[in-house]
């Protein structure tokens, strides 16, 4: 008769088999194959119906690490990594090394040596995940300069095709500070990618330049079939707007009078923080076609997702 396993020996089995599973990051949007995306889009609704008291297979330690300020991304992911039952630290850069001169690649690769498993990191580099390419365990960007925000990306992804059930064939009209959104950099490529058509609309001097999906903001409503605002990022540019702030909403945010003019199936969205009152009215923010708070809720089903996806889970 073999002899019992002891408590240590069953548990180093069991860890052994976890780390066997496939670990892996997701820095862009752009390294998740059509297939990946919609695994990730797939579990965040099964999170949404009846995944709620779904733990990871064992106890994991992460570590948010935010460089810049935050509230949805920030707190829905403590929200996603706490339903998930990880141990979740919370790093703020103002009481850390950082201050004493500490490299990032330090700084993460401390957390990775210290035990934890996974780290969520937003940070004003466009690429600031390309000097920590010798951790091994996943980085989760959590939004990077004006170039990326994947886990943004996706929840947009997952309110739409929630809405629709399908992506490809619909009208999407992204308004505002195209040329300094990582949203928009996100999701506009990927948007295309799957089948959607694209077009920018806002003040002609935020736009990328040889921007050719530009549309006039009062020409493109009727056509869309999703509307995503975005907020004027003051604190990444230098440029002087054409209009004073308050006149804003006048000439290029979605005013009531505008969001009357959607199709009835139309649906409005926004990655907010928003600014009230200079590129969406107030009103509209509360409008029955609006589902900017539905975005905030459907944050945490893909962030639940797409930690799951990170860290080689299954069902």
């Amino acid at each position: 008769m073999k002899p019992l396993l002891t408590l240590e020996m069953s548990q180093a089995i069991q860890k052994a088999a976890n780390e066997s599973r496939t670990t892996q990051s997701l820095l862009t949007i752009d390294q998740l194959s059509h297939n990946d995306i919609f695994t990730i889009l797939d579990d965040a609704k099964c999170f949404s119906y009846s995944q709620k008291d779904w733990h990871l297979s064992q106890e994991r330690l992460v570590a948010n690490l935010f460089f810049e300020p935050s509230t949805r991304t920030h707190y829905s992911f403590i929200s996603a990594e706490e339903q998930l039952g990880m141990k979740v630290a919370n790093f703020n850069p103002m009481t850390s090394s950082q201050q004493k001169g500490e490299s990032l690649s330090d700084t993460a690769r401390t957390f990775e040596a210290i035990g934890y498993d996974a780290l969520v990191i937003r940070h004003g580099d466009d690429d600031y995940y390309k000097e920590l390419d010798q951790l091994s365990i996943p980085i989760i960007n959590a939004g990077s300069g004006k170039a990326h925000h994947p886990t943004q990306c996706l929840l947009d992804l997952f309110t739409i095709y929630d809405e629709f059930h399908t992506i490809a064939g619909l009208n999407v009209l992204i308004v505002g500070d195209i040329k300094h959104s990582r949203v928009a950099s996100s999701n506009i490529t990927t948007l295309e990618r799957l089948g959607a058509n694209v077009k920018v609309s806002g003040p002609t001097e935020l736009q990328k330049d040889g921007e050719t999906r530009f549309e006039q903001l009062d020409n493109a409503l009727e056509w869309a079939d999703v509307v995503m605002m975005l907020r004027i990022q003051f604190e990444r540019h230098e440029e002087v707007l054409s209009i004073e702030k308050e006149d804003y909403l006048t000439y290029y945010g979605l005013t009531k009078d505008r969001a009357a003019r959607l199709k009835d199936h139309a649906i409005i969205m926004h990655p907010a923080p928003m600014n009230r009152g200079i590129e969406i009215d107030s009103d509209v923010v509360e409008f029955s076609k609006s589902r900017i708070f539905k975005q905030m809720e459907n944050g945490v089903y893909t962030r639940k997702a797409i930690l799951k996806y990170c860290l080689g889970e299954s069902f």
